[in-house]
């Protein structure tokens, strides 16, 4: 399932770009970028691919790594919950077992 609003990473991914011709893109207008919570920087999917297929893009030899620092980042900031849970759960085992 895809969603319809990309970021700009994915954007260099699918134009085979880099992330700040993606910016100068946006910048120049050939691309349409929306504020999401006046934060986030988002792309409509569509419209990426419409402007890849009419050729008005020269893909670049850019390699988009996936860091480990990105990788730790995105591990703890998706799975937090379950991190504090298994905390909680082991504190409070410890308090049942060894607190007597």
């Amino acid at each position: 399932m895809s969603s319809q609003y990309i970021t700009v990473r994915e954007t260099a991914q699918i134009l085979a770009v880099s992330e700040k011709k993606v910016m100068d893109l946006i910048e120049g207008g050939n691309l349409q970028a929306y504020r999401i919570a006046d934060q986030f920087l988002r792309l409509k999917r569509n419209e990426v691919v419409n402007i890849l297929s009419t050729g008005q893009v020269v893909s670049e030899n850019v390699a988009h790594g996936y860091t480990p620092g990105e990788r730790v980042r995105d591990f703890f900031y998706f799975n937090d919950f379950y991190l504090i849970s298994l905390a909680v759960i082991g504190v409070l085992l410890y308090i049942i077992f060894f607190t007597y």
